[in-house]
């Protein structure tokens, strides 16, 4: 059974920093693409970053270049959000997910596995 597990979120004051870890148990993780999403109260999930296989081309939403940085560990079997100078819009529940396509697609729809989510909440 496929599962990939989120941690790191929790309460930070805008401006800091927090570090998103997923592990998964893909048996082929390098194999996999992997992307992060987040969803806000009453809004739907929006893609936040991609990367690819070998984690050589990522991928951001606009609101997001220069603040995140996604990274992957195909031996540890785990991908990263790096999410800086964080603002109260960025809070959300922060999911990644597993697409079987070469690149970190933006659409949702693209991607198999999915984890529970991590609740970031980002305080003025």
């Amino acid at each position: 059974q496929v599962q990939l597990v989120e941690s790191g979120g929790g309460l930070v004051q805008a401006g800091g920093s927090l570090r998103l870890s997923c592990a998964a148990s893909l048996r082929t993780f390098s194999s996999y693409a992997m992307g992060w999403f987040r969803q806000a109260p009453g809004k739907e999930r929006e893609f936040v970053a991609g990367i690819s296989r070998s984690g050589g081309v990522t991928d951001y939403a606009n609101s997001e270049k220069g603040r995140f940085t996604i990274s992957r560990d195909n031996a540890k079997k785990t991908v990263y959000l790096q999410m800086n100078s964080l603002k109260p819009e960025d809070t959300a529940v922060y999911y990644c997910a597993a697409s079987s396509s070469a690149l970190g697609p933006r659409g949702a729809y693209a991607y198999s596995y999915w984890g529970q989510g991590t609740q970031v909440t980002v305080s003025s």
